[in-house]
């Protein structure tokens, strides 16, 4: 539990200096444009968009991977495996959408544990046997209650805004590309850590009772990734349990998780330890 906190914190922490540095950096920039009334202008100018963020950030996200609600009446055996799994991990029911594809993926967004939404691919539920699937959605569980999902919502909808940018240069979008990619990769860094996929594993094994689930689903979406060429944008890359592109061109420079074949070694070594132990975890 007290480990819990500390990421809690840590998440809470990485996102106050986040605002102080972005109100910091208008207020900046209106103080060179007309000193104190207008630098004051641009700071509560950013304060209504850093609360836009925070409460819009998931459904931005959301689009990003093409998700749509799931009714309990379409997926009512889902839909009553993560409510159970909600209340061992101590957050509120997430609620549920569907990504209309065939590659094995799931994603989580929000603003942590009392609003946010986990959301399953179509060929997830179609390949997983059940104590798979309950070890990728106590991992995403994991990443809500740790409010790991507010910091990888915020950083995966602005690293959109900026890759997106780049539109805007017509003949040149290539070179802004070139140019907004790396700093949009360098924003995901800063607020994304790899380290964070081990803590909610090791969370995903406490609240299953045990680890070989989540490590048998992992081994079976590196299969399915290496199998299936995924397109989409990679400023998503932070959301997945997995990181489904493949790490090359601009991809690569988004990629924030930890190999998949250290997370199930990780995850095997709990065996060792008994379910009250897990749980303490």
């Amino acid at each position: 539990m007290k480990r819990s906190t500390l990421l809690v914190a840590r998440n809470l922490a990485k996102l106050c200096i986040l605002l102080v540095a972005f109100c910091g950096l208008l207020g900046g920039i209106g103080w060179l444009a007309g000193g104190y009334r207008i630098s004051s202008i641009f700071v509560f100018a950013a304060l209504l968009m850093s609360l836009g963020i925070y409460w819009y950030a998931d459904r931005a996200a959301l689009g990003l991977v093409r998700a749509r609600e799931l009714p309990l009446a379409e997926a009512p055996g889902l839909h009553s495996m993560v409510e159970r799994l909600a209340a061992s991990a101590r957050v509120a029911k997430p609620r549920l959408y569907r990504i209309p594809d065939g590659l094995p993926r799931a994603c989580a967004a929000g603003r942590g544990p009392r609003g946010s939404t986990v959301a399953v691919s179509t060929g997830l539920l179609a390949a997983l046997p059940p104590a798979e699937l309950e070890g990728v959605l106590a991992h995403e569980l994991a990443h809500i209650r740790h409010r790991d999902v507010l910091v990888q919502s915020v950083a995966a909808v602005m690293a959109a805004v900026i890759i997106e940018s780049s539109r805007v240069g017509g003949w040149f979008r290539r070179v802004l590309l070139f140019v907004f990619g790396p700093v949009a990769a360098a924003f995901v860094h800063a607020l994304v850590s790899p380290k964070r996929e081990f803590d909610a594993d090791r969370a995903a094994a406490a609240i299953c009772g045990s680890p070989h689930g989540l490590a048998a689903a992992l081994g079976r979406l590196e299969e399915a990734s290496e199998l299936v060429n995924f397109e989409g944008s990679p400023a998503a890359e932070p959301l997945y349990t997995i990181n489904p592109f493949a790490e090359e061109g601009l991809a690569a420079l988004f990629s924030t998780h930890p190999p998949v074949h250290e997370r199930i070694r990780r995850l095997r070594a709990l065996d060792a330890m008994d379910e009250n132990q897990l749980r303490a975890a």
